[in-house]
């Protein structure tokens, strides 16, 4: 999986498409993010609404990349989240660390804050 990369008002948008599971999307991920950071991007928005299915290496993939990105002083968040992708960081209470957000205009708003 080759995670294309979108570039917009200074934030790098990653959008992700099909499964972020163990051994087929979660090291995408991975490499997408870094390849950003190692590109000077602090602003990283990952649009999920082509996600089809994440598990839980998926869900630590979005985690490691939060802390990646914020300890390098940038801000990661997340836009689109399918009902399914949704309800696993309700239930892990994920959703409470990540900025989640619906709309692009307002998602690409909120990094000038």
């Amino acid at each position: 999986m080759k995670i294309p990369a979108r570039h917009r008002a200074g934030i790098t948008i990653l959008e992700p498409k099909g499964k972020i599971t163990i051994g087929v999307g979660d090291v995408a991920l991975r490499e997408a993010v870094h390849e950003a950071l190692e590109a000077g991007s602090t602003k990283i928005l990952v649009n999920l609404k082509d996600v089809s299915t994440i598990d839980s290496s998926g869900i630590g993939e979005l985690v490691s990349a939060y802390t990646s990105v914020t300890n390098r002083g940038g801000a990661l968040r997340l836009l689109h989240l399918p009902p399914k992708v949704q309800d696993i960081l309700q239930i892990t209470q994920l959703v409470t660390v990540f900025e989640v957000l619906d709309d692009e205009e307002e998602a690409v708003a909120s990094f000038a804050d």
